[in-house]
């Protein structure tokens, strides 16, 4: 009988010697982190990787500049480790969240380090002051919306910019989860990879539509720093938020120059209703091209539902349209 107990307690032991290195080799609890959209939510999952849980506030086909938070967004942000913003403006309503969760956790500015395309001008109101840095919604302010300052926010739409997204992002990361330094520092490096190769893709794409046929129409003024990057010439009737309006006046200057220097396409965006594109299209007789990808990403049974795939899909539309 003794013989037999003392055989079970050998057994329990070698089970637990056996057990113990799986339960050492179980996976951490994921940390919590918030990003304020899809896209830059894109950029921390690619990232943090299996480190991290992130919760995004403006999901896929979401508009950040009209958004309203939510009590689930307060609670989110105020469980997360750190929080990830665009910053330039485009989160107007970023602070008033992180003030209404109570966070303790560091913000980190994705954009910083990035130069901003800057001197935007009202398109409202022909009384207004034009000129640098007067933005062309001024009065977000006071309509409890927000003001760009005259700053263009959409700095992920270069590449280059894009690569600077990530590393704020991999510091970011490392500074509330030092443990995970080797796995954010090797993530960041792959996917700056793939970026570096997306946009020798995305310059030689460009490259092949003819220079005169290099011109589009597009919703709202999101796509400057693509324009910049890759040689587009791009005209928006709404001004660098979609909470500007376009006035008849814009709108009847923008058909006269779509007339004037032939413009081949004007352009819908996911995030913008599509009735003022498909309106200046018919009046001015410029065609209707595909759905760009702009403020945010599709869903995951869409065509754009991480970074890298909205720009080939946006890439795809552009040369599928000017190139004919």
């Amino acid at each position: 009988m003794i013989s037999r107990r003392l055989l079970l307690a050998a057994g329990m032991v070698a089970g637990l010697t056996v057990a113990g290195p799986a339960l050492a080799q179980a996976p951490a609890q994921k940390m919590p982190v918030v990003a304020s959209f899809s896209i830059l939510g894109d950029f921390v999952k690619q990232v943090g990787g299996d480190r991290v849980a992130v919760t995004t506030i403006v999901g896929p086909n979401g508009d950040a500049h009209v958004y309203q938070p939510t009590p689930a967004d307060a609670k989110a942000v105020a469980a997360a480790k750190v929080v990830f913003v665009n910053g330039l403006g485009f989160e107007g309503w970023m602070d008033r969240l992180i003030k209404a969760s109570g966070t303790k956790a560091p913000i980190v500015v994705a954009t910083k380090g990035i130069t901003p395309r800057t001197g935007f001008v009202d398109h409202d109101d022909d009384e207004k002051p034009k000129g640098k840095g007067k933005d062309k919604h001024d009065h977000a302010k006071e309509e409890g919306g927000h003001d760009h300052g005259g700053i263009d926010p959409h700095a992920w739409q270069s590449i280059a910019n894009a690569k600077v997204y990530v590393a704020n992002v991999r510091d970011g990361l490392i500074a509330a989860d030092p443990d995970g330094r080797d796995v954010y520092t090797a993530n960041a490096a792959a996917y700056t990879a793939k970026l570096d190769a997306l946009e020798t893709e995305v310059k030689s794409a460009m490259a092949k539509i003819p220079a005169e046929q290099r011109r589009i129409i597009t919703s709202h003024d999101a796509f400057g720093y693509f324009g910049e990057a890759y040689g587009l010439v791009l005209v928006a009737p709404e001004g660098v938020s979609t909470e500007s309006e376009a006035s008849a006046k814009d709108v009847g200057r923008i058909i006269r120059q779509i007339k004037a220097q032939k413009i081949p396409a004007v352009f819908v965006e996911n995030v913008t209703d599509p009735r003022l594109i498909q309106r200046i299209a018919k009046e001015s007789g410029a065609k209707v091209g595909g759905t760009l990808y702009s403020d945010a990403l599709s869903d995951d049974k869409g065509p754009a539902s991480t970074y890298i795939d909205m720009m080939h899909s946006n890439v795809r539309e552009l040369s599928s349209a000017l190139s004919s």
